[in-house]
């Protein structure tokens, strides 16, 4: 069997425990991310190896290097659920109109701010009151900052709620957080590698982040329906709106990774210049079996990541637990002070709709694992925590909207009645 045999059969693992476990959950009445979560972390590395532990090909490949076949298998991997979570955030563009996100600006930098500062302080007075050194504690402050967008996107999608308030206001908070869990991040990387805050840097990247979300946000739709008719029209390729529609979902999604911020911070950008035209070329009916090919991918991974012997380490646990509550207490009630005013149910959306750590949390883990920030165990910790927000917020998450989804049911029938009532 050679290496590229090997690679598809453990693309064909995943994708097949990702569609039982979400059949059985949807099934049980709860959304198939938790349980293609829940397949990565059984058919992982840690737990069953059926997936992420190389064979005698990739083994042979790496000249018998088990570490270094380890890290490939794992970079092959996660390619593919790194261009899943991409399609999912142009998928949820898509479906949002910069209208619809200038509506809710204001609270979505309010619950921005507020879920990034409580987080913050909490994560480093934490490690600071149990002893730990200053720049592990800032570290782990910076690392709590994180969210993960693409679990809750997926949630509100698949309950019906992405087109709600509350859903555009943790798609708006979601940018700003990540350009601000980048700032933070440039700040203290810059603080571990020479000893002191390298201003001219942060500047700089502040100036890239903001720029290019101000420019592809802002004048992304205008460019759109302006360019894409008259250059889709003109091609004679087959599906040339949705290869044009991909190409600059790719082409955001890699400038975005080169400034710094998220990869799916581009493709949600370019989902969101392209919703302008959407409708009129049928993007959503033909990007959808590319995302239910893909999207399922980065969920098993993700959970694959997750090492369930972390939890058998009494202490190691024990900080990760009070880590995690302090995690999730701060993004909770951070980002709910920043939509006050609101229902309290909605309130708890937003709230809890920010609090996944999920690949962010472990992205920033291992920079500063490899920038020698913290030590094994303090990553164990922060891996342990974006594992549970990130397993915790579904469940959660799937209980606060149904009542909301059901009211709104109810008005939309009601005034439906009411109209053709009048009709008649």
């Amino acid at each position: 069997m050679t290496a590229i045999v090997e690679v598809l059969s453990e693309l064909l693992i995943i994708f097949l425990a990702a569609k039982l476990a979400g059949e059985l959950f949807l099934r049980m009445r709860q959304p198939a991310v938790i349980g293609e979560l829940l397949a990565g972390i059984l058919i992982g590395p840690f737990a069953l190896g059926l997936i992420g532990v190389p064979g005698h090909e990739i083994l042979e490949l790496f000249h018998e290097d088990r570490e270094a076949a380890r890290e490939g298998l794992a970079l092959a991997l996660e390619s593919i659920a790194e261009l899943g979570v991409v399609v999912l955030l142009f998928f949820v563009g898509l479906e949002t109109r910069l209208s619809d996100l200038l509506r809710v600006g204001v609270r979505s930098l309010a619950v921005a701010v507020l879920g990034v500062l409580g987080p913050f302080a909490g994560g480093t007075v934490l490690m600071l009151a149990l002893g730990y050194p200053s720049i592990e504690s800032i570290f782990i402050g910076t690392v709590l900052v994180a969210t993960s967008v693409g679990i809750t996107a997926r949630v509100l999608r698949d309950v019906g709620a992405l087109d709600s308030r509350e859903a555009r206001i943790i798609l708006g908070a979601a940018v700003f957080d990540d350009i601000f869990g980048l700032l933070m991040l440039t700040v203290v990387s810059g603080i571990a590698v020479s000893g002191e805050l390298e201003l001219g840097r942060v500047l700089w990247v502040s100036v890239l982040a903001l720029g290019f979300t101000a420019l592809v946000g802002g004048l992304g739709a205008l460019v759109v329906r302006r360019l894409f008719p008259p250059l889709v029209d003109r091609l004679q390729l087959e599906h040339a709106p949705l290869v044009v529609a991909l190409a600059l979902m790719l082409a955001l999604a890699a400038i975005a990774a080169t400034i710094g911020l998220a990869p799916i911070v581009g493709a949600f950008l370019a989902g969101m210049a392209l919703a302008e035209v959407a409708e009129r070329y049928h993007l959503h009916e033909q990007a959808l079996p590319i995302y239910t090919f893909l999207v399922p991918f980065f969920f098993v991974v993700t959970g694959a990541r997750v090492d369930p012997r972390l939890f058998l380490q009494g202490e190691t646990l024990g900080l990760a637990l009070a880590v995690t509550g302090v995690a999730v207490l701060t993004k909770a009630l951070g980002a709910a002070l920043g939509t006050i005013g609101f229902p309290l149910r909605s309130m708890a959306v937003v709230g809890f709709g920010m609090v996944p750590r999920g690949e962010v949390g472990l992205i920033v883990a291992s920079i500063g694992l490899s920038l020698g920030v913290v030590e094994r165990p303090l990553f164990s910790v922060a891996v342990v925590m974006s594992m549970l927000t990130t397993l915790l917020t579904p469940p959660l998450l799937v209980w606060l909207l149904r009542p909301l989804i059901a009211a709104r049911r109810a008005e939309l029938a009601t005034t439906t009645g009411h109209v053709e009532g009048a009709t008649s």
